[in-house]
């Protein structure tokens, strides 16, 4: 069992920056994969980024390419979002997310085992 602990969500300008923090307790990340999805009002949830935790891969979703960036603390056994030029239609509820590997996550919000209890983040413009 992985328990995540989020962090770092508010209210931005559009332009504006935050770092979300997930870190898991209880137990390590293990040779998971650690990612981010995002869910907006009346939407789907959907996959933002990930990173293997051990190989140090990242994927990314087209929408945060070259704006957002994942990094791990292996030491903290912490995951870090850190989303920069934000825009309002970036408005979500972001989660924390676990799968036993990449494949796995890369199915969508099925394919994950375990969840953070999410974090809303709110881009004005």
């Amino acid at each position: 069992q992985v328990q995540l602990v989020e962090s770092g969500g508010g209210l931005v300008q559009a332009g504006g920056s935050l770092r979300l923090s997930c870190a898991a307790s209880r137990r390590t990340f293990d040779s998971y994969t650690v990612g981010w999805f995002r869910q907006a009002p009346g939407k789907e949830r959907d996959f933002v980024l990930a990173i293997g935790w051990i190989s140090g891969t990242s994927y990314y979703a087209d929408s945060a390419k070259g704006r957002f960036t994942i990094s791990r603390d292996n030491a903290e056994n912490t995951v870090y979002l850190q989303m920069n030029s934000l825009k309002p239609e970036d408005t979500a509820i972001y989660y924390c997310a676990v799968a036993s590997r990449w494949s796995q996550m890369s199915r969508g919000p099925s394919g994950v085992d375990y969840w953070g209890q999410g974090t809303q983040v709110t881009v004005s413009s």
